[in-house]
């Protein structure tokens, strides 16, 4: 609702000009995690990636947590160039959607992505041979046991929804475009990988979302704010003041003042 001088008051939505905190923390805890784990001994780090990755040797024994672990975990200490950009597209989506609506969006490219991989490694051809030989004694090793861990699918996913919820038709278009072209640059190009096919995906389906409105969805409009003077009293007036003539009477019954509604709809 929009501001009243009865009753709830002023509601809004993400309060603008607050800096993200939640994105910081996490883009820290996955820069100082990566060094801890890049301390360990060769085979025991990659015992750990390998453990919470969402390859298809784990999603296919029903290792499902690896859906959410896998995105606390990356290979090697985040690069500037890498880091600065995470932290910025993140942020940019905390401080627009607010922490809650943020984290909805990565989590559903990072997982979204991750099945969609898995779905299209199940039916691939040599899938079935592949499900063979995962039953017998093997070193693990290849595709079904690669280590695919970090924040790059939950990353494009961000990144599409920002493009793909400009208000400007124009701007939108160009940008979704441009960003899904340099997406799928890497896909079809030879010795590609599932991890490109991944990023496309991600990057489609964020793209998907922000064209839904389905990060900013319900939002009130937050430049409501109480009138600086206070809401006009509805107490009757004595017929004359103390030391001079009648008053002048009162409205009693018109439209309360003390909060004004913001001219903007919801973004």
């Amino acid at each position: 609702m929009y501001g009243t001088t009865g009753g709830r008051g002023v509601q809004s939505g993400p309060r603008r000009g607050l800096p993200p905190w939640v994105t910081p923390l996490y883009v820290g805890a996955l820069h100082i995690g990566a060094c801890a784990t890049a301390r360990l001994p060769g085979p025991r780090r990659t015992e750990l990636l390998r453990a919470h990755s969402t390859n298809e040797a784990n999603l296919r024994a029903g290792r499902w947590g690896t859906l959410a672990t896998s995105a606390a975990f990356v290979e090697e200490p985040l690069p500037v160039a890498y880091g600065a950009a995470l932290l910025a597209t993140l942020g940019t989506a905390e401080a627009r959607w607010g922490a809650g609506r943020a984290a909805a969006v990565f989590a559903a490219g990072h997982v979204g992505a991750s099945l969609l991989v898995y779905a299209g490694l199940r039916v691939r051809p040599g899938a079935r041979r592949a499900a063979t030989a995962e039953r017998t004694p093997k070193t693990p090793g290849g595709t079904a046991h690669a280590i695919d861990v970090g924040a790059s699918y939950g990353f494009y996913a961000t990144l599409g929804a920002l493009a793909g919820s400009l208000r400007h038709r124009g701007a939108r278009v160009a940008v979704t475009g441009g960003l899904l072209a340099l997406g799928a640059v890497p896909v079809v190009r030879r010795g590609r990988t599932f991890t490109d096919a991944g990023h496309l995906t991600a990057l489609a389906l964020g793209v998907a979302m922000g064209a839904a409105g389905i990060p900013v969805r319900g939002r009130i409009p937050a430049t409501g704010r109480q009138a600086a003077g206070p809401a006009p009293s509805t107490t009757p007036v004595p017929a004359a003041a103390v030391g001079g003539g009648p008053s002048p009477a009162r409205r009693t019954g018109g439209p309360a003042h003390g909060g004004i509604a913001s001219p903007r709809g919801a973004v």
